[in-house]
């Protein structure tokens, strides 16, 4: 039962403030989007949930220890964090760089088995790439890197996952896709974490939204409370209208 919280964090870029004192707390079964302008700074607080970066004050914990205190394989078990571009760093093919997920939970010099093999079959099926195994990276377009992307973690199977931008560069058909697979995580316990631009996607995923205002003002509530046309035109700086049709809410710019 993974927790990840984080105490009074505030987050700076250089001598801007993005988020001051934020509190968070992120158990198993929650889904929580982070929303808010480009440069808002989701992306730096998703790597300082991350451990990636210090926050400039404040403490993040997982399951009650701090964070960055803890050696990065132990995190990396518990917590995966999808970057919103990924780099090709060596040449490989779809399975070998699946395979990636597995190594946080595999021993020194260990080589992955069959079991793992399958947990990374399993995954690119999941995101539609299961007949491209031996294709090479190089071979492969952006929505189809994405997908691999969000597959490897799904192969790490991370107690807590944090995104940036997870449906980034793919078609309708395979946002909506990664967003149920994403919903269907946080409905088996799991926790996720994601930035998203889609608000019709948060509003119709997620139970929490992080709202970043990009000057150390932050707001973070239910979904259904927080993303309002109040709130969404001062976050983006805009009238923000919103649509009623039966359980679904549908927000669009004026």
């Amino acid at each position: 039962m993974t927790h990840l919280t984080a105490r009074e964090i505030t987050v700076t870029a250089g001598e801007r403030l993005l988020v001051e004192a934020l509190d968070l707390s992120v158990g198993p079964g929650d889904f929580i989007a982070i929303l808010g302008r480009n440069g808002a700074g989701k992306t730096t607080t998703l790597h300082t949930l991350a451990g990636l970066a210090a926050p400039a004050d404040g403490e993040v914990h997982i399951d009650g220890m701090v964070l960055n205190r803890q050696r990065r394989r132990d995190v990396a078990r518990r917590v995966g964090l999808l970057m919103q571009d990924d780099e090709d760093v060596f040449p490989a093919t779809v399975m070998e760089t699946a395979l990636i997920g597995r190594h946080p939970h595999l021993d020194f010099w260990q080589w992955e088995g069959p079991e793992d093999r399958r947990i990374a079959e399993q995954a690119l099926r999941r995101v539609g790439l299961g007949d491209t195994q031996a294709r090479a990276l190089d071979t492969l377009s952006g929505g189809e890197r994405r997908r691999l992307a969000l597959a490897t973690l799904l192969v790490q199977d991370p107690a807590v996952a944090l995104l940036d931008e997870p449906t980034s560069h793919l078609d309708p058909q395979y946002q909506l896709g990664v967003m149920h697979i994403l919903r269907e995580r946080a409905d088996q316990g799991r926790c996720v974490v994601a930035c998203l631009h889609d608000l019709n996607a948060a509003a119709r995923f997620c139970d929490q939204c992080l709202l970043l205002f990009g000057d150390g003002r932050w707001l973070l509530g239910a979904t259904t409370e927080v993303l309002n046309e109040q709130n969404l035109g001062e976050l983006y700086g805009l009238p923000i209208r919103m649509l009623e049709t039966g359980s679904r809410r549908i927000f669009f710019d004026a």
